[in-house]
């Protein structure tokens, strides 16, 4: 079965390139992916897919049903949303609207999802059970995950696949991790209150810009004093608003920031130890503050069987030279983890670096894939698909 799978997506590689090509040349942003999204609908029609479309606003779910021997329902998930970002890549398939680009490589999750449907729907034995692919809007802004859940995406799933492309793995490998693969990634917002004055006079007045900058230093001195370092914490304040004038005092100024973190305890204590640090700059001083701590997305952990279920797979398509065991995991944050609250899943890095030129970031505005690369994440996921009804 493996060698057929093999066979046709090599059949099918041509096409999946023009897909590919079509998606990222049309690119939409988070929540508007109406188009992408049709299209997506009209290849899993093609493929004798049951297809329901509006299913977290603009998602897409196709269903292949299997011979009905195993009760057990798997989902793949792929994300479709693009970057607000003007590309410069100047391939011919480029974006054709300025400021919107494919920069996180969501087109090739999007068709390699498809490829996995094409494949799979032509495989001469059904699978022993339900297979349904998940093409979900709004990656890129941590909500299209709990829209498509809210619509009954995760109904009756026993198990969750996915992947995400990675530059600097080459094309050809993937890269496996078990446990945790990426971060919780939460949003903070502190306001810190004063009272203005004149700023010749500063012992009149209670000044937020001051105790603003000490609660900046010492919250990240405190992360390196006060929290275990095996288990890391990443405290990011990114805009500061506050003031009126330069020799007026301010009497408030807004924080907005990013916390990221691995571990499902450490999170859990985060508001409070950041609202005790908060508190000891403010109240010697006679200043205020409103702290907002707003929970994001948790961190992606791998569930071990499953991961080892497509390391076996990726062994047996890829062979074992094309496979990396990811170190370390991402500080960045995925909204897959929301899935993994209703069922088990992994995820894993899809290489589509070049072999013969500079690789750019994601989120990159040259930012590109060796296309060679779809093929890859076509053949392991659906060789996971397959292996995943023969271990009970």
């Amino acid at each position: 079965m493996l060698n057929q799978i093999q066979e046709i997506a090599a059949s099918i590689a041509p096409r999946l390139i023009e897909i590919r090509r079509h998606l990222h040349s049309h690119p939409e942003l988070s929540g508007n992916e109406r188009q992408t999204a049709s299209y997506v609908a009209g290849v899993l029609s093609s493929c004798g897919l049951q297809i329901r479309e509006g299913v977290g606003r603009v998602g897409v779910i196709g269903e292949l049903a299997g011979e009905g021997i195993d009760s057990r329902l798997l989902a793949i998930r792929t994300d479709m949303d693009a970057l607000p970002i003007h590309e410069q890549t100047q391939v011919d398939f480029a974006s054709r609207y300025p400021g919107i680009m494919h920069a996180c490589g969501h087109d090739v999750h999007t068709t390699v999802g498809l490829g996995v449907a094409m494949v799979l729907s032509r495989l001469e034995q059904r699978l022993p059970g339900n297979l349904r692919l998940i093409f979900q809007p709004a990656e890129e802004i941590a909500q299209g995950a709990s829209w498509m859940i809210q619509d009954g995406a995760m109904e009756n799933a026993s198990a969750i696949f996915s992947l995400h492309v990675f530059p600097s793995i080459p094309v050809g490998t993937i890269g496996i991790r078990y446990g945790a693969l990426t971060a919780a990634a939460d949003d903070l917002e502190i306001v810190i209150l004063g009272e203005s004055g004149h700023g010749a006079r500063p012992h009149e007045a209670i000044d937020a810009v001051w105790l603003a900058a000490q609660v900046i230093t010492t919250l990240q001195q405190a992360i390196s004093r006060t929290h275990n370092p095996l288990r890391p914490v990443v405290l990011t304040i990114g805009k500061i608003t506050g003031g009126r004038a330069p020799n007026v005092i301010a009497d408030q100024v807004k924080l907005l920031g990013t916390v990221r973190s691995l571990h499902p305890e450490t999170s859990a204590n985060l508001p409070h130890w950041i609202e005790q640090i908060v508190a000891s700059i403010c109240q010697p001083y006679g200043a205020r503050y409103e702290l907002n701590y707003r929970r994001g997305v948790p961190s992606v952990q791998n569930d071990p069987i499953l991961t080892h279920l497509v390391e076996t797979a990726a062994q047996e398509v890829l062979g074992e030279n094309h496979i990396q065991l990811i170190p370390e995991p991402s500080l960045g944050a995925e909204d897959f983890a929301l899935y993994l609250e209703h069922a088990p899943g992994t995820m894993f890095r899809l290489g589509v670096g070049f072999l013969d030129r500079q690789n750019y970031p994601l989120h990159h505005p040259l930012f590109n894939v060796d296309e060679s690369a779809i093929y890859t994440g076509v053949v392991t996921l659906a060789s996971a698909v397959y292996k995943y009804w023969q271990k009970k």
